[in-house]
């Protein structure tokens, strides 16, 4: 079984904005594979199979600063070990588009990665970054990742949703060195 927490913020004035990645990404892995999104507690829960794995996609609802309990109570619940678990946010220190897999990790200034490590007590879950890039010089980071996405970079991240997409399938069949050594590459 493996467990795939895409981060977001829940509610319509999230919907389309950067902070929101994660949730494109379990929303996007999810309809690949015929899975359906019900309420369980917290958070939105899809369960099935991708490639022939149990797999388990959450969206905590609660804040993304909040997610964290949300995602322990999961972990506890299915008596995961956390070399079984992957969570997908965004990352301003990344390129529009680019992905980057770590196997763990501080929070990097990610509320809701910090929050996660809170209340797992531990770092040792494997991240998969979607990048949103900086602001620009003298604008704020909290109003540039909630605000709506021009469409020119809606593009981009539409297509880093789907290479995502291929990552998690790649980690699920082959491992997390397989999709490291396959997705954090540079593009030319």
């Amino acid at each position: 079984m493996r467990l795939i927490v895409g981060l977001g913020n829940p509610g319509q004035a999230y919907v389309g904005t950067r902070h929101n990645a994660g949730f494109l990404v379990v929303e996007a892995l999810a309809a690949d594979a015929g899975l359906k999104f019900r309420r369980h507690g917290e958070a939105a829960v899809a369960r099935g199979h991708v490639g022939g794995d149990q797999v388990t996609l959450v969206k905590p609802q609660t804040y993304m600063n909040r997610s964290g309990p949300v995602v322990a109570a999961l972990v506890a619940d299915l008596a995961l070990d956390l070399g079984d678990v992957l969570v997908v946010h965004d990352d301003l220190d990344l390129d529009p588009g680019r992905l980057r897999i770590k196997s763990r990790g501080g929070a990097g200034g990610h509320n809701g990665v910090l929050s996660l490590i809170d209340a797992l007590g531990s770092d040792r879950f494997a991240r998969l970054k979607v990048g949103i890039g900086r602001p620009p010089a003298g604008d704020d980071a909290a109003e540039y990742v909630l605000a709506p996405l021009p469409s020119r970079e809606r593009t981009v991240l539409d297509d880093a949703v789907q290479q995502a997409v291929q990552a998690l399938e790649c980690w699920i069949a082959e491992g997390l060195m397989a999709a490291m050594n396959r997705f954090n590459v540079k593009p030319d």
